[in-house]
């Protein structure tokens, strides 16, 4: 696996750091990997209305703060997306 790091949440305290990277050799294309805050009960079920989640899936929580590190994330898939075609 080969995860190219983003970056961490910006105002993290080191020690609870929501972070992002890519995994540039996912097939059949690149995928965010994130890390944040296990979302409480209630917000897992109103997410659970639009969208049942499978035990090999997490609803998480990640400050509006990392917009643009996810963004960053965003552009970087999608340019080693296109170099895989």
């Amino acid at each position: 696996m080969a995860l190219r790091f983003i970056g961490i949440d910006p105002d993290t305290d080191h020690d609870h750091c929501p972070a992002v990277w890519i995994d540039v050799e996912a097939k059949p294309e690149p995928h965010l990997v994130v890390q944040g805050w296990l979302a409480d009960e209630a917000t897992q079920a109103e997410c659970s209305k639009n969208s049942p989640k499978p035990d090999t899936e997490a609803v998480i929580r990640i400050p509006a703060r990392m917009v643009s590190l996810i963004r960053e994330a965003c552009d970087a898939a999608e340019r080693a997306a296109t170099e895989l075609r």
